[in-house]
Parts: structure tokens; C-alpha cells; sequence
């Protein structure tokens, strides 16, 4: 998308100005100018094309030199916008050095261009997004290591289950991010130079194709693929489908803080700041504002994931259309995400919680949900069957008579007479119900602290293996 028809009014809701900067028009001409460049001078180096012409080529190849709006109307003509970027390239050669114009673009074809500079972006885009992982996995690690005895009502169904701490659930947003962040450091590997010529064979140059690709490679700090993949378009498609699952992540997390905001839960809220989440008419309003664009975000990238997948069934050397439709997608993801990744960082780097109330919440229908530790209790003096029974009795009997489960299990003689006093207010206790929890913390911990070259810390707990 261009920058005219996308505007600037709702820029700072989706996407960021570093990552709008690396899809600029102006970043995107600059990008097949520097493939331009690097061809000029490695031609020139291995004797292609005659060795004076590579400097007046290079010096032509800078984006503020060209009118985007006369190129505009050329790609709108000639399909891409790679040939009248050439022609314009070849013209402005011309003034200073005409034999020297003669060798502008000398093998190459449009797509090499474009698909190029594309990998130029993409690696700028990528550098973007690893520098915002790592500050998440910074702050996630921070909130886990801060809040893993913070204990609060676990959710099933959108329903009270079982306690849990908040550091558990952070932790499983950590883990899932520290796994997009492999996965992204893993893309570089699809940063790879594209150069073909006309139909993959780069017959126009003759025996020295191969050499010149591997050199042009070298050059632009490019991988070399074993042969050009203009309609093979796994490696664009998987950096956009991983920025998608990395961006679905970043939704699962802004639609737990969104709930936890619910003014009926109220146990965390996104930094607060003046006239942060305000509403228009209603002074009382804290609305989820980074969430609400985050999972904007969420909703909007899967269906251009979905695109570029539909585009991958390309016609034999040269796609039609397929190729063309990555051109505005394949950024606008990159933004988006982006953008995602910006609005999750502020949040988890400020995130409040109110830890009384979740406390509070955990006794909202009397302390029923820690049935199951009773249930499990029991089960060992009774069976299964029969504790499980008997809870669903107490529990039934706690909703109806407006009493807690401990004073309805403390008043059965078939409950007491398997647990005393003393055992039952453990059982009901929810931070002494919290299972593996530090195990799976500290394990979670330690591939993020590897993961930024830190030490782990380990709980005590853990080590010993009891609950508090």
C-alpha cells in the first residue's frame, strides 16, 4: 500500500515509523536502486560489462534522485514498476556518461529487481522485529520472575477452574513468544538473492551466470540460492506466515489483558496515562486501547497470510498475478505485525495489576473452585467416583444455602472424618494448589534468560518441589 493511500491519521494505531520507513516508496525504489548498484559493480568487477561503467551506474542509484509519481504512472503502463525505474535509471546514466548507459540492468530481469530489493527490506524489517522480541521476552521474563506467586482464578470457558499465579499465565505468553523468536532468527536463512534473467537460466550472460549470481550475492550480503525462484515463493510466503502466528500470539495476549480489564474482573490494566483510553462521552471509560489494536491486528493478517498462500499456485517460469499481489500484502504485514509487536511491549512493560482483587476473585461463589482439591483429597480415602460425587453435593449445596465450601465441607461428618480442620483449610488454601507451576516457570525462565545470554533464576520451590 502506498504510503499516499494509506495516509498518516491512523499510522501510530497499526504499524510503526521505523517499519513504515523500511516499506517507503522511497525504501522500496532505494531497494532495487542498490540491486541496480551491486550488478553494475559486479559485472564491472568480473569483466561483464566494461569497468568504467559501474561508477556513473552507482552514483545514478539513489531513490531522492527519481520522481515517484512519474514512476508511478510508468509501472501502472509497463504492469511493475521495476521498467520505468530502469528506463529513468538508463536516462539519468545517459547525461553524464552515455556509453556507460548502455549496461544499465545488463542481464537481469524485472522481477530480479524487484524481488531483491524485497529481500533488502525484509531484512531491515526483520532486524526491526527481533529488536521488539527482545524487549517483550525482556518484559514477559520480568513480569514472570515479579508475579509467580501472585496467585488468581485459572479460566476455562470463560469460567473460574482452579488457581493459578499470574506468573504462569505471563509464562505462557513467553513461551509461545520465545518460540516465534526462533523461528524469526531462523529467517534469515530465506533472505536470498534473486537473479534469473528472463526465465531462470540467465542465458543472456552466457557461462558466467553462475559466477556473477554468487558474486552479486556476496555483494548485497545475500544468501545464494541454487537457482532463481521466480515462481517459487515459499521463502516470501513463510516470513509472512510466521509473522502471522507471531501476531496471533500477540492477540491471545491482548485478549487476556482486554478480560482481565473488564470493569466485573479488574485485576489488570494497560499503563495508564493521561488521556489513555478515554472515551468521548463517558469521563469513567478506561478502555483496552493497545489490545483493541493488537487484536485488530490479529484479525486483519491472517487473511493476507491467506493471499500470499493463494498466490504460491504460480504459471511456469513467470507468475501472473500471484507474484504481483505480494507487492502492498507482503508489506502491510510486515507493518501490522509490527505494530502488534509495539502496542505488546508498551503493555507488558507497564502492565498493572490489582493482585487484592484477584485474591478477592478467587472467593467470588464461596471458594468453589477449589473443589477439585478436595475432590482429590478425598479421592484418596474414598475412590474417584465417590469424592467427586460428594463435592458436586457440597458445592451444589454452597450455591443454594449462600454458604462457603469450607463451611459446608467442614459441617459433613463425611468430609471430616477424613480430613481434619487442620488438613481441610490446606486443601482449601489455593496457593497450596498450584501443582508444577513453579517447575513450568522456571523452565520457561531458562530458555528466556539463554535466550538473552542471562543467568536463570530458579525458585525454591521448585528445587524442593512444594507448593507454598
Amino acid at each position: 500500500m502506498s504510503e499516499d493511500a494509506r495516509g498518516v491519521l491512523l499510522a501510530g494505531l497499526f504499524g510503526t515509523p521505523a517499519m513504515d520507513g523500511v516499506f517507503s516508496d522511497r525504501a522500496r525504489l532505494q531497494g532495487l536502486l542498490d540491486f541496480e548498484a551491486a550488478l553494475a559493480r559486479t559485472e564491472a568487477r568480473l569483466g561483464v560489462i566494461p569497468a568504467g561503467a559501474a561508477q556513473p551506474i552507482a552514483l545514478c542509484c539513489t531513490a531522492q534522485a527519481f520522481d515517484p509519481e512519474v514512476l508511478a504512472e510508468g509501472a501502472a503502463q509497463a504492469g511493475n514498476l521495476a521498467i520505468p525505474l530502469v528506463r529513468e535509471l538508463t536516462r539519468q546514466v545517459a547525461r553524464t556518461d552515455p556509453a556507460a548507459a548502455g549496461f544499465v540492468h545488463w542481464g537481469a530481469t524485472s522481477q530480479d529487481a524487484i524481488d531483491t530489493g524485497l529481500m533488502l527490506q525484509l531484512r531491515a524489517a526483520l532486524v526491526l522485529i527481533e529488536g521488539d522480541l527482545e524487549r517483550l521476552v525482556a518484559a514477559l521474563a520480568t513480569l514472570v520472575e515479579r508475579e509467580r506467586d501472585t496467585v488468581l482464578a485459572g479460566r476455562t470457558w470463560m469460567q473460574q477452574a482452579v488457581p493459578i499465579t499470574f506468573g504462569l499465565k505471563v509464562a505462557t505468553w513467553l513461551d509461545a513468544v520465545l518460540r516465534h523468536q526462533g523461528r524469526i532468527a531462523r529467517l534469515q536463512g530465506n533472505l536470498v538473492l534473486q537473479f534469473g534473467g528472463a526465465a531462470g537460466t540467465l542465458a543472456s550472460l552466457g557461462d558466467r551466470g553462475a559466477a556473477l549470481a554468487a558474486a552479486l550475492a556476496a555483494e548485497l550480503g545475500l544468501a545464494l540460492p541454487d537457482l532463481p525462484w521466480h515462481t517459487q515463493r515459499d521463502r516470501v510466503v513463510e516470513v509472512a506466515t510466521t509473522l502471522g502466528m507471531l501476531v496471533g500470539t500477540l492477540g491471545k495476549i491482548a485478549r487476556d489483558v482486554a478480560l482481565l480489564m473488564q470493569t466485573e474482573v479488574a485485576e489488570a490494566g494497560e499503563p495508564s496515562a493521561a488521556g489513555r483510553g478515554g472515551s468521548s462521552t463517558m469521563p469513567h471509560k478506561r478502555n483496552p486501547v493497545a489490545a483493541a489494536n493488537v487484536l485488530a491486528a490479529a484479525l486483519r493478517v491472517p487473511g493476507l497470510v491467506a493471499t500470499l498462500l493463494s498466490g504460491m499456485v504460480q504459471e511456469h517460469e513467470r507468475g501472473l498475478g500471484g507474484w504481483h499481489a505480494e507487492w502492498e500484502v507482503v508489506p502491510e504485514v510486515c507493518r501490522l505485525s509490527a505494530g502488534a509487536l509495539a502496542h505488546s511491549v508498551g503493555v507488558c512493560q507497564g502492565l498493572e495489576l490489582d493482585r487484592a482483587r484477584m485474591r478477592a476473585h478467587l472467593d467470588l461463589q464461596g471458594g468453589v473452585l477449589m473443589a477439585e482439591a478436595v475432590t482429590m483429597a478425598l479421592g484418596a480415602r474414598l475412590g474417584r467416583a465417590a469424592a467427586h460425587a460428594l463435592l458436586e453435593r457440597a458445592v451444589h449445596a454452597a450455591n443454594t444455602q449462600g454458604r462457603s465450601l469450607a463451611q459446608i465441607l467442614a459441617s459433613w461428618p463425611e468430609v471430616t472424618a477424613h480430613l481434619g480442620p487442620a488438613e481441610l483449610e490446606t486443601v482449601l488454601d489455593p496457593a497450596h494448589y498450584l501443582g508444577a507451576s513453579d517447575a513450568f516457570i522456571d523452565a520457561v525462565l531458562a530458555r528466556a534468560a539463554a535466550a538473552r545470554g542471562a543467568a536463570p533464576q530458579t525458585s525454591p520451590r521448585a528445587q524442593t518441589g512444594s507448593n507454598p
